[in-house]
């Protein structure tokens, strides 16, 4: 990925108006592969064209040899199961030098205790793995709850193949259950029996399903940053999302809800959503900062921490736990580039608290990455405010590669 640092310079307008299309989940879209894989008689439309998706697309290809996902952690958790769970492949499943430090022991040990034979090349809990695929008779796992949600949906989306189907035993206190729900949702919708009861969720086997076509929804996550743009750009700025559902699978979709307080409406209308400045933020936020547990949508922590900072109000963000394992451990991450901003921020292993800010924004500031995605776009709607760079702004290819020329519509300076 070539490393370009963008300068992002004021627009000369703060009233935004745009129409944007925005490309399919990669949650959704890593998912349906998945189950397209298993059941062929799937046929998908609205993709994602993120690296993670071409990266799951690639990966499902393979039967035997090196299946590299560089950066893609959803395709690392999914194919684990996968070539586990198939006969006759055997993979070595690498990714990038960041993929080889992000646990995957869990996942793992669950497979084993299916029957799956996978073995650790380099460190013990660590990819790269190398898989033999087995037919897994066994039904039967135990997991902890309080895991990525991914290695659930893992053994879930395979489950529907296995002889036996799949009874999920999750001990303590589950995280970001409306991906597991998202899961379990994609389940049904091809004609296969779930169950989620208390700590047991249950998926029956299903040897074929009907022809049918499954449309991605356009991705939450990535409206994220078009919240963002909105609170912090003058009243009455719109901009249209598309392709949306008011009765969305994504978790991220309580961005709706959470940015009311911070002045922006959100109306349907059709396959859209409109973002519409109507007001400052609300006196609850503005005098007591914005409260939030975003342990079923921490991927839009860094967005709304990045908003709250512009907006000059404080905020409390809790259940953060899975960030430290994302593509770098996003809550140092944030505490590093908003403090070079002047922001006061304090952090702990699963939560964030950003003080007031009331002075001037510091100058010639340069944001690092991290080989983070997300840390690249939660960042660039503050160019409303202060000009600034960021370091390896490619990395948004990961999962929004049309980003940058969407804050270009937005009226946001882009240069390198």
């Amino acid at each position: 990925m070539s490393l370009y640092t963008f300068e992002l310079s004021l627009p000369k307008s703060k009233n935004l108006q745009a129409d944007i299309q925005i490309t399919g989940s990669k949650s959704e879209t890593n998912r349906l592969l998945l189950l397209q894989a298993l059941f062929d008689k799937i046929s998908i439309s609205n993709t994602s064209n993120s690296d993670d998706a071409v990266a799951m697309a690639a990966g499902l290809k393979i039967n035997q040899g090196e299946v590299d996902i560089h950066h893609a952690g959803t395709a690392m958790r999914f194919l684990t199961s996968y070539f586990a769970s198939r006969e006759g492949k055997e993979v070595i499943l690498t990714g990038s030098k960041r993929m080889q430090e992000r646990p995957i022991k869990i996942l793992v040990d669950a497979l084993r205790s299916l029957g799956a034979s996978i073995e650790y090349t380099k460190n013990e809990g660590y990819p790269p793995l190398k898989i033999t695929g087995k037919k897994l008779e066994q039904n039967k796992v135990v997991m902890a709850a309080n895991v990525s949600s991914q290695y659930i949906s893992s053994l879930l989306l395979i489950a529907p193949s296995l002889p036996n189907g799949l009874e999920l035993h999750l001990e303590g206190k589950i995280t970001s259950v409306p991906y597991i729900k998202m899961t379990l949702a994609l389940l049904d919708s091809i004609g296969v029996s779930t169950s989620f009861e208390g700590q047991i969720i249950k998926v029956a086997h299903k040897s074929s399903v009907s022809a049918q076509e499954l449309v991605v929804e356009s991705d939450w996550s990535s409206a994220s940053y078009f919240y963002s743009l909105c609170a912090l750009a003058d009243i009455g700025s719109q901009i249209k999302l598309s392709s949306y559902k008011k009765d969305s699978l994504q978790g991220d979709s309580v961005l709706a809800q959470i940015y009311t307080e911070l002045g922006v409406e959100t109306t349907y209308e059709g396959h859209s959503i409109v973002l519409k400045k109507i007001s400052e933020v609300s006196s609850k936020v503005k005098n007591s900062g914005l409260v939030w547990d975003l342990a079923n949508a921490p991927d839009i922590a860094q967005t709304i921490a990045v908003t709250c900072f512009g907006l000059g109000v404080s905020c409390s963000l809790t259940g953060l736990h899975t960030l430290k394992i994302k593509e770098t451990d996003r809550l140092v991450a944030l505490y590093n580039e908003l403090s070079k901003f002047g922001a006061k921020v304090t952090i702990d292993d699963k939560s964030l608290q950003l003080e007031l800010f009331e002075g001037d924004y510091n100058l010639g500031v340069s944001v690092a990455t991290y080989n983070d995605h997300r840390m690249a776009m939660a960042f660039a709607p503050l160019a409303l405010l202060v000009p600034f760079k960021v370091e390896d702004a490619m990395v948004v290819t990961k999962s929004f590669p049309d980003f940058w020329e969407d804050m270009q519509t937005i009226g946001i300076g882009v240069s390198h």
